[in-house]
């Protein structure tokens, strides 16, 4: 039976307890705890208390994706073994990861000027040792630490109205070579990319599943867009999926600015998966 978990993600400028009161609220089954600089995002005592307080297992770990998270390793693989050690200490049988960068992103200000955010070529240290780690197979690291790791698709941006991919390795051709992932919705929206025909090419593989609309804009609540989210639910269901399908939104799609609001929107989410899984 299908899990319908939320990302914490969806609601990172809350504080963590607000976030597990809101999705208990809502009805959810279980949480997915996204990694940030927050040591409440990452200390396994205090996270279990919120688990149990809330009634709510948590369902995956998402390796944190910032480059520097006080008090962990530099480099990505090392940050993601701690994640997988987390993950055993809270009881997620899965941790998400994402693909290495290519490129990061600049925040460049001048005076007078508004700071804008640009795409630069910034040398990214441990990158390139974390692309050989992923093209060797985690599934030597997934036996070692007890833990699935779940390789998440990534988005593309847009430069001057060109497709800019500033992730390495993501291809639906090299993710057919990982043993375990999480197939994520928007991302996919944002390839032009029909989630529908990409589950069928990787079903045997994926673990986990990020859910949220796209149109124009990423991670849009469930039928605020163009996507078959539905008919995706449907099919999993079908193919008696029983992996996590994680609601992961942005705060603006649930007007994180009205509580009244989030709740109903995060009612709505469940809703909608409730209704296409059969739940």
């Amino acid at each position: 039976m299908t899990t319908i978990a939320l990302s914490t993600g969806s609601l990172y400028s809350y504080g963590l307890a607000r976030v597990f009161e809101l999705a208990a609220e809502a009805g959810f089954d279980a949480i997915e705890i996204m990694v940030d600089d927050r040591w409440d995002t990452r200390q396994p005592a205090y996270l279990r208390r919120l688990s149990q307080a809330s009634g709510l297992p948590i369902a995956a770990v998402h390796n944190p994706f910032l480059p520097h998270v006080p008090g962990w390793p530099s480099d990505p693989v090392g940050r993601l073994r701690l994640s997988a050690a987390l993950a055993r200490e809270v009881g997620a049988p899965l941790v998400v990861t994402h693909l290495p960068l290519r490129i990061r992103g600049a925040r460049v200000e001048l005076i007078g000027f508004r700071a804008s955010r640009l795409m630069v070529p910034i040398p990214l240290p441990g990158e390139s040792d974390y692309r050989r780690f992923l093209l060797n197979g985690p599934a030597r690291f997934e036996a070692e630490e007890s833990v699935v790791v779940a390789v998440e698709n990534m988005p593309v941006k847009r430069l001057l109205g060109r497709e800019l991919d500033i992730y390495a390795l993501n291809r639906v051709e090299f993710l057919a070579t990982l043993p375990h992932l999480t197939l994520d919705t928007t991302h996919l929206g944002t390839r032009g990319l029909d989630p529908l025909i990409v589950y069928e090419r990787l079903k045997g593989r994926v673990a986990h599943v990020h859910l949220s609309d796209f149109k124009e804009q990423e991670h849009l609540l469930p039928g605020n867009g163009h996507l078959p989210l539905g008919q995706l639910l449907e099919r999993l269901t079908r193919d008696g999926y029983s992996g996590a399908v994680t609601i992961e939104l942005g705060p603006e799609a649930l007007l994180a600015e009205d509580e009244a609001r989030v709740k109903e929107r995060l009612r709505q989410a469940l809703l909608f998966c409730r209704d296409h899984t059969g739940r």
